[in-house]
């Protein structure tokens, strides 16, 4: 094999952070679709429990995972919901601990680690301070934010200093899911609807269309996206979203944007193959997006990396396709060295 397998969504945790989901998991006032998750996959379950020790595991036993399931870099970034379940102040000190943790496995396994820092979008500027110094000198290739923080979204203009930040260090934002906000999930309670199989995408994907809706994108011309999951369910979208956002122009509901909807997401998104594993779903994205805009990811620990490995390396797809959505597509976003 003339190419690297590169895993973009791959989760870590510090022990720090698990225990302030304990303490706010412990108050009365939570926000209920985190309270879903302290008892689901955050309860204390001994299946749980060997979840939350490969989250911290940052060494051998993920190395050694990595080797027996072919994975040749990890991407790794802190899982949802990171910090932005906490108050300002302990969210920004967790989440540059957090980032001096992920810099020190890269610097000591530097040809199997990337890292994408976390930030406290709750403190805004403390934010932005923490993306340049993750870029500067820690050395880290990108950002992840765990969607909505305290039910607000990065489209409102108290949050765009931390946009602008990414943008001058050209880091690319992985805006992965969580649990809708409390503003939403009310209907989602019921059925483990909240959770991965679909209140994620739905609440990801509705983050993702406020900032092309918002017009971030002409404010932050080269501001770039990663979304995963083959896209949160947007790519199946586009054209119908663009159809009716001409009607709402047409009828006077929204203004005009200088492109389409679909303009936008081809221009600043990209997305991963993460806990998707059907060719159908990937010729989907293929043709939508085209192959430059697909990157492999496996979301370890929660998925079967072996299963996704499997799955790519047979796609239906052509050498040149499969390289690109394993390892070039990857380095070319994240500066990852050849």
């Amino acid at each position: 094999m003339s190419y690297r397998r590169i895993a973009l969504e791959e989760a870590f945790v510090t022990q720090d952070i698990a225990d302030e989901w304990a303490k706010v998991l412990s108050h009365r006032n939570v926000e209920p679709g985190f309270r879903k998750m302290g008892e689901s996959i955050l309860a204390h379950t001994p299946g749980n429990q060997q979840l939350h020790n490969r989250l911290l595991d940052l060494g051998a036993g993920r190395l050694a995972h990595m080797d027996e399931t072919g994975i040749d870099v990890q991407v790794l970034s802190l899982t949802s919901p990171g910090v932005q379940v906490f108050d300002a102040v302990t969210a920004t000190r967790l989440a540059a601990e957090s980032n001096e943790v992920l810099a020190d496995a890269v610097r000591r396994h530097p040809t199997r680690f990337v890292g994408l820092a976390a930030v406290a979008p709750q403190y805004p500027a403390g934010a932005a301070l923490e993306v340049e110094r993750a870029a500067k000198r820690l050395g880290l290739s990108g950002l992840i934010i765990n969607s909505h923080t305290m039910g607000e979204y990065l489209d409102d203009p108290k949050y765009w200093e931390i946009l602008e930040a990414a943008e001058a260090a050209d880091m690319p934002i992985y805006l992965h899911p969580r649990e809708p906000a409390p503003s939403m999930v009310a209907p989602y309670l019921d059925y483990g609807l909240y959770f991965a199989g679909w209140g994620f995408a739905i609440e990801c994907g509705l983050h993702a269309m406020r900032l092309i809706m918002s017009g971030v994108f002409d404010r932050f011309p080269r501001l770039r996206i990663i979304l995963g999951h083959m896209g949160e369910g947007i790519p199946y979208w586009l054209k119908r979203i663009d159809n009716r956002y001409e009607l709402q122009v047409k009828i006077g509901a929204v203004p005009k944007m200088a492109r389409k909807p679909s303009e936008y997401f081809l221009e600043h998104f990209v997305v991963t193959t993460s806990g998707m594993t059907d060719p159908d779903i990937l010729k989907l994205c293929l043709s939508q997006l085209g192959v430059e805009r697909i990157l492999f990811a496996a979301d370890y620990p929660y998925e079967s990396i072996a299963e996704h490995v499997e799955f790519l390396d047979n796609a239906p797809v052509t050498e040149a396709e499969r390289r690109a959505i394993y390892e070039d597509n990857a380095c070319r976003l994240l500066k990852i060295a050849r």
